[in-house]
């Protein structure tokens, strides 16, 4: 197996995780699968910010794990869960890095969704 190469984040590929200033509510199938007044939006380079909410806040009872495993030199290893709730049957919908790479480490313990197999990823401000 190829020896994985470790980035670090800098002027060219900048990553920033800042705790997310509104409530995150994920709805799928047509109900509510994550609530969280806990989120973290990742920003990394120029592509669209993702909220990593913390598996507490998540509706596991619909997620089931899956063997798939993506590399990201910048994050580490990312593990994928599939989204089973009401109409919405998609697979490797969700990931999760649980042993992130330290410039990233605040997202231990926390889901993303993919925006595009969700019902929606609201910010709701309280």
């Amino acid at each position: 197996m190829p020896e994985k190469k470790v980035l670090v984040p800098g002027p060219d590929h900048p990553i920033t995780v800042e705790p997310t200033r509104a409530r995150v509510v994920v709805k799928a199938g047509g109900r509510v699968v994550a609530d969280s007044r806990s989120a973290l939006t990742l920003q990394e380079s120029n592509y669209p910010a993702a909220q990593y909410i913390p598996r507490a806040d998540v509706d596991f009872q619909v997620l089931e794990r899956t063997d798939h495993e993506t590399y990201c030199p910048y994050k580490g290893d990312a593990s994928y869960y599939s989204l089973n709730v009401g109409d919405v049957q998609a697979e490797n919908a969700i990931w999760t890095y649980e042993k992130p790479y330290d410039a990233v480490a605040p997202i231990k313990d926390h889901v993303a969704f993919y925006p595009n197999v969700v019902d929606s990823i609201e910010l709701i401000e309280d």
